[in-house]
């Protein structure tokens, strides 16, 4: 009798990490589920394709739907038997996308996983809880400690897609730590759409510090990094646990979006450039090692050419270690659609690269004084010329990385190596063993 040969199923994943987290832990429930499943794999033919999108603002979600019209071709012309689309986009827009590409066999919210996994005759598995297939290189991964968001910021559509803020429980999240330590990893970067919210909905208060000193307790664990600390009423204790642990990056990415007290009413971030500027200087006061990311807005409705260069002083005045600026997006469901999108894109791309173009200059005088230090980097990747990796002051993907000549040097991926700084440019450092 002959065995009938299983499908084969590829994940593909768009927008952030948030979404990758959701994508291995769809992954992992498959696999659970004796499906053969597969992460973007470029190295088989799959006769199931899952598209994971973001629907986050204009460009992701015209990359999410350009790649779902692909997939649909492929289904058309025999490639792929089925389509399945979740995520974001799927989640704000189910009932568009149906009527519009019909090809796709279904569309999945961003909560709906169980019923996903019923298409595929799999149930969804309530031991895998804590337990993960991670995608990314395997000494580092992204951990989500809570889901959905509270805040009611004018630009945002993320409650539209993702709903009410939902902590995980503490106890999960060090099960799930222990777990990824148990399986190679070193380094966990806390995500969610507001980190320092974390706790709330659970115990009545923010417990992000208590979280923080209970992971930091699990044996193996050498770097936690905190992503997307909101900075309304952030919690300072945060930044004496991190000066207190070894293994807590000296690392904080707080998004604060403007830098103009008049935009962030506009914005409703809930604070002033005068609280904002408190804030920074209390951190670094109290830890003077830290490195600060964050993002910005060029472009929201109503910001005007004062608003603009107010937050140019912003930038210029506080030189955050690490900056990115985005445009903004006009997205239907938020407050701010409500408004008129005044600013015309040639201005918004203006004002985003004038900021960049200042922020380079902070950036290469920051590198410029790690010359001539031996620091602790942790390896990522090689190529034919080099090995590359980072500090504890830089996140995979979006920050500064460290270069390091492979010729003579026999490092493992994976690894934390002392590291000579030789050299610096705008974005990267130089570095010899």
């Amino acid at each position: 009798m002959q065995t009938k040969l299983k499908e084969k199923i590829n994940i593909v994943t768009l927008g952030c990490s948030k979404n990758l987290v959701d994508s291995e832990v769809l992954l992992t429930q498959l696999k659970g589920n004796n499906k053969e499943a597969y992460h973007q794999s470029n190295d088989i033919n799959p006769d199931i394709v899952i598209i994971n999108t973001c629907g986050f603002i204009d460009n992701a979600k015209q990359q999410s739907i350009d790649t779902i019209l692909t997939y649909a071709k492929e289904k058309e012309e025999g490639n792929i038997k089925k389509l399945f689309v979740t995520g974001c986009l799927s989640e704000r827009y189910k009932n568009d996308l149906e009527s519009d590409i019909p090809e796709v066999d279904g569309f999945f919210g961003t909560r709906e996983l169980p019923e996903l996994l019923k298409t595929f005759e799999a149930k969804y598995r309530d031991d895998l809880i804590g337990e993960r297939i991670v995608t990314t290189e395997s000494h580092y991964a992204y951990m989500k400690i809570s889901e959905g968001c509270d805040r009611p910021c004018s630009f945002c559509a993320i409650p539209l897609m993702r709903g009410k803020h939902v902590s995980k429980s503490m106890e999960q999240l060090v099960l799930e730590t222990k777990n990824l330590v148990k399986n190679g990893v070193k380094e966990i970067m806390l995500i969610a759409q507001d980190s320092t919210y974390y706790g709330l909905d659970l115990y009545g208060k923010r417990v992000l510090p208590e979280l923080l000193r209970k992971i930091s307790d699990v044996e193996g664990l050498e770097w936690i990094r905190i992503h997307y600390a909101f900075p309304t009423g952030f919690p300072m204790e945060i930044i004496e646990v991190m000066k207190e642990r070894k293994n807590i990056c000296n690392y904080l990415d707080i998004p604060l979006q403007h830098g103009s007290s008049r935009m962030l009413k506009l914005m409703r971030r809930g604070t002033t450039r005068e609280k904002t500027d408190t804030l920074i200087k209390n951190i670094r006061e109290i830890n003077p090692e830290i490195s600060i990311r964050t993002t910005l807005i060029a472009g929201h409705p109503g910001e005007t050419d004062e608003d603009f260069e107010e937050m140019y002083d912003f930038v210029e005045k506080n030189k955050f270690d690490r900056l990115g600026i985005f445009t903004y997006s006009h997205e239907e469901g938020t407050h701010a659609h409500s408004m008129d999108d005044d600013v015309p894109e040639t201005v918004k791309r203006r004002r985003s690269n004038k900021i960049m173009a200042l922020q380079q200059k902070v950036s290469i005088g920051n590198n410029k004084k790690h010359i001539g230090k031996t620091m602790k980097i942790l390896i990522d990747r090689r190529d034919a010329k080099n090995y590359y990796g980072r500090t504890e002051f830089d996140s995979p993907e979006v920050d500064n990385e460290v270069i390091i000549p492979a010729m003579d040097s026999h490092l493992r991926i994976g690894d934390f190596v002392d590291i000579k700084i030789t050299g610096a440019k705008e974005y990267d450092l130089i570095g010899e063993i």
